[in-house]
């Protein structure tokens, strides 16, 4: 149930039925929606992969957003900050397949994510089926189809319309670090002040794994003379019709693990010595002259991405609760209208219970399974189908395609 001290209308979270919802016919999934649940994984990949990194300053004018909202009417605001044109926080946990000999006992982080971050999106792609993203480490090869394309295109507009990016030179991996601390400080001071940030950088220690991801938008509620932060994540969609059940469950997965990141962040933080260590970074090399000037506008110095981080894990404690209910929102990628949005609540319990077990296959205490009885209809649409074990006893004629 809702908090009934939230101010926040009822909402349903039976996944069994759509309860609450508009009356939108509901179907499992075509080649295309299967395509997106990969779309939302390279969306946050940005397409330039070269040595400079870019600079956010504002597109549009911002405004003040301390008052109750309605979260079905959220006004863009100006995206001020700094991040890396180069792989952002959350794609430090993609994929890089190497010709090196690999041991046979080694687990798939160990052979995969070594010394790098697990991404929340190679959490999802695990729960979405665990076989499939082992062959797609294996194989070291991702389709690209064009509705995938097509959802990168509409995530590459929408930051467009809130950004306008200025390139800075990026000498280091500490440069990197710096700049993406720095997004996350901006992203702070803009929801603090404004009410509103976009793609805010988070990570975390999991069970040992560092985690990190990005997320889609934070909305700054105002709550009985409270302030309290709700995360949002957005989802396009090719049909108009309500996402089947495992692609919503996939999608409350991954804002869970948004939260849950950031909440250790506001309450906990993390270990700086560990940070360091496990990425092998330098905390007293000195940032490039164009970084190290920038941090003036957040109103301190920095030379050291020492001083950075430090600065950083104060503006985490800076943070307000967030709201333990979350909302999905889901558009049309026709038309950018909403089709629904699919608000719940986060539950700490069934999330620590997924990442146990999906962790357990990332550290490699079990093997990998295939996608369960009812979800096979997913093989339709896997580039790997003719390869799984799932399908071992087929014919040609009857394998998946």
């Amino acid at each position: 149930m809702a908090d009934s001290r939230s101010g926040l209308p009822p909402f349903n979270d039976d996944d069994n039925t759509h309860e609450g919802f508009p009356n939108i016919p509901v179907e499992i999934v075509s080649d295309e929606e299967m395509a997106l649940i990969e779309a939302a994984i390279a969306a946050a990949v940005s397409t330039a992969r070269s040595s400079t990194s870019a600079i956010h300053s504002p597109s549009c004018s911002s405004q003040s957003l301390f008052n109750t909202r309605s979260i079905r009417s959220i006004t863009l605001l100006s995206k001020r900050g700094i991040s890396s044109s180069q792989p952002d926080i959350e794609d430090v946990g993609k994929i890089a397949i190497t010709q090196k000999k690999i041991k046979v006992n080694e687990s798939l982080l160990q052979r995969f994510i070594r010394n790098r971050a697990l991404a929340v999106t190679d959490i999802t792609r695990m729960e979405w089926c665990e076989k499939q993203m082992e062959l797609s480490l294996l194989s070291g090869v991702r389709k690209k189809t064009k509705a995938m394309e097509a959802g990168i295109a509409r995530h590459a507009m929408l930051e467009a319309e809130v950004v306008k990016k200025v390139k800075v030179q990026v000498k280091s991996d500490e440069d990197r670090w710096a700049l993406k601390l720095l997004n996350f400080i901006f992203g702070v001071k803009q929801l603090v002040l404004e009410g509103l940030t976009r793609e805010l950088p988070v990570m975390g220690l999991v069970d040992g794994v560092w985690i990190a991801g990005v997320i889609d938008e934070i909305q700054m509620l105002e709550i009985n003379a409270s302030r309290i932060a709700m995360l949002i994540d957005t989802k396009t969609r090719v049909r108009d019709t309500i996402p089947a059940e495992p692609q919503r469950r996939n999608g409350k997965l991954q804002l869970m693990c948004y939260k849950f990141l950031l909440d250790s962040l506001i309450s906990d933080g993390f270990s700086i010595k560990q940070f360091f260590n496990f990425f092998s970074l330098n905390p007293h090399s000195t940032l490039s002259k164009e970084i190290a000037d920038s941090t003036t506008s957040f109103g301190f110095t920095a030379k050291t991405l020492d001083d950075v981080i430090r600065y950083y894990m104060n503006c985490c404690s800076m943070l307000p609760p967030t709201h333990n209910q979350l909302l999905l929102r889901y558009e049309s990628q026709k038309d950018q209208s909403i089709i629904v949005e699919d608000e719940f609540a986060y539950d700490h319990g069934w999330l620590n219970s997924q990442l146990e077990t999906l962790l357990q296959v990332w550290h490699g205490q079990r093997e990998p399974e295939c996608t369960p009885q009812e979800e096979r209809w997913k093989c339709r649409h896997c580039q790997f189908a003719s390869d799984c074990p799932t399908n071992a006893n087929l014919n040609a004629s009857q394998k998946p395609k």
